[in-house]
């Protein structure tokens, strides 16, 4: 088996670090908006714009990083990402308003959103196809431990210090992650000298943008808010219109042909059910245990860690498996795993113990980790080379969106079926409806898990040198 140079090792280390440091960012701020809300004397509904906008640019700025990386050098997209992000986080640090703030994580989240496509996009161009997948579990063990780790360090730094406390923590972290990218990292990809279409890009942080906030907005505003309606409506115009653009230029922002490979396609579908099945449980679960059981916050959170660990720990460990067996045995076993969690968390009652929630979330996130990436990374091999570039984005954006307004649904289906949140003195009706929500859950992850007996036992991956990317 060809073995990984180590100068493609140095580069892989450099950018899977900088992703870490991008996901600490995005999460870690979760525990630490009671006291932001405090020092700035803000509503809950303000002061959850640090996390919304973050959400939303991330989502809007993923799908043109194909572009970028086409255009650029991966130095300069490198540099610029990153740049963005230690930018971002010093402003956080000092900021004196909120507005500042907010302005912080936007700067944040431009980084971030490029980073995470960019890191995943280069393993496949990089790493031989007997290696991707376990390059791609140390990426997922990056993806997955950082954001865990984050609302738990955060909320230690709070109780004793400043919440800015944290961004001064990885403030030079960032910055020296900078600056050893742009001394270290050399270019892997062939530039074409192509121009941005402005409309596609309009139409795109439209679309995604309009539908990401309708759902976002949705759990507080109501779904029958003209405020949502019209923010679907327009994202779903902006998004076909979109579609129907890339479809008819030669040198689409996004390219949608992706979708000509059953593989691609089939991978994608079910890596989207699973963003549902795993954010719902992150959202769901804590809601259950602090209003229906009447948890504190942190203690919410801690049951969430070990699962999150073990994520991060079985990333690597499906990485390896899926080198040598292939996605779909792994895929099967995982979404079995995730469709008994789902079956569990379907039947809690106000006596429901600590101890099952927090082995019922573990076995649920050793599922997603065993299905997770393999699916990705199968889906991927599936392509051509110079289609990577575009499949990551494309797979990537659909995720996001998916895990919003997944979300999103689940949360209304919680709600409604338990007779509204703000009946809190009725903990039966809440508690039926975490239930409805769980038996939905369990519904979506049967339905990936029937598509996963359509997965082919060994892709038969795509090597051949390709325009716009150098032969290795």
């Amino acid at each position: 088996m060809e073995k990984i140079p180590k100068g493609t090792i140095l580069i892989m280390a450099i950018l899977i670090i900088g992703a870490m440091v991008g996901l600490l960012n995005q999460s870690a701020l979760n525990t630490a908006l009671p006291n932001i809300m405090g020092d700035f004397q803000l509503s809950t509904s303000t002061a959850q714009w640090l996390t919304t906008a973050f959400a939303l640019v991330t989502g809007i700025v993923v799908p043109i990083t194909a572009f970028l990386i086409q255009r650029f050098t991966t130095k300069q997209v490198f540099v610029f990402a990153m740049g963005l992000l230690t930018a971002g986080t010093l402003l956080c640090a000092v900021s004196p308003n909120f507005g500042l703030l907010l302005t912080g994580r936007i700067v944040q989240a431009v980084g971030v959103g490029i980073m995470l496509p960019l890191v995943q996009t280069l393993a496949f161009i990089l790493i031989p196809v007997g290696k991707r997948g376990f390059t791609m579990g140390m990426i997922g063990l990056a993806i997955n431990f950082a954001p865990a780790i984050g609302p738990v360090l955060n909320g230690w730094l709070v109780q004793d210090h400043s919440w800015r406390l944290l961004f001064y923590i990885l403030f030079p972290f960032a910055l020296l992650i900078t600056i050893a990218g742009l001394w270290l990292i050399k270019n892997v990809t062939r530039q074409v000298k192509s121009k941005i279409d402005a409309l596609s890009m309009a139409l795109s942080s439209l679309g995604f943008g309009g539908v990401l906030y309708g759902f976002s907005v949705s759990g507080s505003k109501g779904w029958g808010s003209t405020e949502v309606l019209i923010s679907l409506g327009i994202g779903c115009i902006a998004l076909g219109l979109f579609v129907w653009r890339q479809l008819t230029m030669d040198n689409p922002l996004l390219e949608l042909r992706v979708f000509t490979s059953p593989s691609f396609t089939l991978a994608t579908a079910i890596s989207m059910i699973l963003m549902i099945i795993m954010l719902s449980a992150q959202l769901l679960l804590p809601i259950y245990m602090q209003t229906m059981l009447g948890y504190s916050a942190l203690k919410s959170g801690l049951m969430l860690l070990p699962g999150a660990i073990l994520m991060g720990v079985m990333s690597p460990v499906a990485g390896k498996l899926f080198d040598k067996m292939g996605a779909r045995m792994l895929v099967i076993i995982g979404l079995s795993l995730t469709v008994v969690s789902a079956l569990l968390f379907s039947n809690l009652t106000e006596h429901t113990s600590y101890a099952f929630l927090m082995i019922g979330y573990s076995l649920r996130m050793i599922g997603v980790s065993l299905t997770l990436l393999p699916v990705v990374t199968s889906g991927m091999n599936s392509l051509a080379p110079d289609l990577i570039r575009h499949g990551i984005p494309v797979n990537t954006t659909l995720r996001t969106v998916a895990g919003s307004i997944g979300t999103a649904l689940l949360v209304t289906i919680m709600t409604y079926s338990g007779g509204g949140l703000g009946q809190t003195s009725d903990v039966h009706s809440l508690i039926h409806g975490m239930n409805v929500a769980s038996m939905v859950t369990a519904g979506s992850a049967v339905l990936a898990l029937i598509l996963a007996f359509f997965i082919k036992r060994k892709e038969a991956p795509v090597e051949r040198p390709a325009k716009g990317v150098p032969v290795k």
